[in-house]
């Protein structure tokens, strides 16, 4: 995540898919350009996973566990379940007995399925369609919490591109994809229903738990 952004904070990228949480961090200098639609919405949930026979119902049973996350700068994979600590006045570091990071949502997973982890913080847009593309990996795994809907990562550019030609023209490409069958095949492979231009307080929920992590 760090490497992509970085990028696009420096010109060498047009455009990137990122993640809301870096989106976020850099709201002065980034700008949406479309965002996918998931179930219709422009919104995702963040999960808590355990085992799947493991016999908990609250999050707070997780204390002293070996926690996975799936990456410094994900909102999903670190923030939210960060956020959620920091609402009891705890940190992940007081928590948890070790964390960890895998740099990716379904390393998180297998992370957990395999006992490498008690638990794990994982995006549950990569879960759920994992859970119907690997189930004999998923199943091992069950969602302990659901967060509330997110921003779903967006694609976004640098604000002084915005207006530019060609971002005009990808954010009218993605927001037509489903016209097209090359297009159609393309969503049916990621599982989204279409991308859309939404508003940037689309993410003033993701804005808030940074802010919140950011004061403890």
């Amino acid at each position: 995540y760090q490497e992509i952004t970085a990028l696009l904070l420096s010109g060498e990228l047009d455009a990137a898919w990122i993640c809301g949480f870096p989106f976020v961090q850099h709201a002065d200098k980034l700008a949406l350009v479309a965002v996918p639609l998931y179930r219709k919405k422009p919104l995702y949930e963040s999960y808590i996973i355990v085992p799947a026979n493991r016999a908990v119902t609250r999050w707070e049973e997780l204390k002293g566990d070996i926690h996975a996350f799936s990456d410094p700068d994900s909102n999903s994979g670190y923030l939210v379940t960060a956020a959620l600590l920091a609402q009891s006045e705890l940190t992940p570091g007081t928590f948890f007995s070790k964390t960890f990071f895998t740099y990716g949502h379904r390393n998180v997973i297998r992370a957990v399925a395999s006992g490498l982890s008690q638990s794990g913080s994982v995006d549950g847009y990569v879960w759920d369609v994992m859970s119907a593309r690997e189930p004999e990996l998923v199943s091992q795994t069950k969602v302990l919490r659901r967060s509330e809907e997110l921003g779903f990562p967006p694609i976004a550019c640098l604000r002084t591109n915005l207006d530019t030609e060609e971002i005009e023209q990808l954010a009218d490409a993605l927001v037509s994809i489903s016209k097209n069958e090359t297009g159609r095949k393309v969503l049916s492979m990621l599982q989204l229903d279409g991308f859309a231009v939404e508003p940037e307080t689309t993410y003033a929920g993701i804005a808030a738990k940074y802010e919140l992590v950011q004061r403890k």
